[in-house]
């Protein structure tokens, strides 16, 4: 099984313009998510997935692997398309480049939900829910079926599935073939009604493994998000 991870990176950011490239004990953001990523064991090969010549001038001192793909591209999922639609590849893994504390281990897990040829797509959800995380609209929620598949994600809790909630967590894995049904499928109904990109899949029968976690690693979205993670 040939894996490949890729970072997106686009430069622009809408609440944190040119994140990717602030940084962190003398390195961009991205990069210390690139070096964590190389060592999860099973990655053949990990890319960043940029649009902008700043952001490659800035990786070459760190020796970085990077492909360009276009500035127009309205998710990452699309960009991750891009950057590996010629390549060989049975696993594609889509990491966030905006968490430079991902972990490896967790990287793993994901791709070993793909050994025995029935998993499509996989993601990953923290098993601490806390009513002020269940309560928090940017803490996307995921209830999971007996057999461990996402039944469906939620910003605004439901009463009624309120005890069941997991803290999704924003990493994803594809065989390759399900990522390039996705990015060709148009948004549906209930990904544009409630924003979370997610009901492509799932309102297009492509089911989503979850693995659970204890560690969950949160995205540095805002600049209070990284105060916070720089007082830590």
């Amino acid at each position: 099984m040939h894996v490949i991870g890729v970072i997106p990176a686009r430069l622009n950011s809408t609440r944190f313009p040119k994140k990717i490239l602030h940084p962190i004990q003398e390195k961009p953001m991205v990069v210390h998510v690139y070096e964590q990523a190389k060592k999860a064991t099973s990655l053949d090969d990990v890319i960043v997935a940029i649009d902008a010549e700043e952001t490659a001038e800035a990786l070459k001192p760190f020796k970085v692997k990077t492909i360009m793909t276009a500035v127009e591209h309205a998710s990452g999922t699309d960009r991750i398309f891009e950057a590996v639609q010629d390549m060989d590849a049975d696993v594609v893994v889509n990491i966030q480049g905006d968490e430079p504390t991902i972990d490896p281990d967790l990287i793993d897990a994901l791709v070993s939900q793909f050994e025995g040829g029935d998993v499509q797509m996989a993601t990953a959800a923290g098993k601490d829910m806390d009513a002020k995380k269940l309560t928090d609209v940017n803490t996307v929620k995921v209830l999971l079926d007996g057999d461990g598949y996402a039944v469906n994600f939620r910003r605004k809790p439901v009463a009624a599935e309120a005890g069941g909630y997991y803290h999704h967590m924003g990493i994803y894995a594809y065989t390759k073939a399900a990522l390039e049904k996705f990015t060709n499928l148009p948004p549906s109904e209930n990904e544009q009604k409630l924003k979370l990109e997610q009901y492509r899949a799932l309102d297009n029968d492509i089911k989503i493994k979850v693995i659970l976690t204890d560690k969950v690693n949160k995205g540095i979205d805002t600049m209070d998000d990284l105060k916070q993670f720089e007082a830590q």
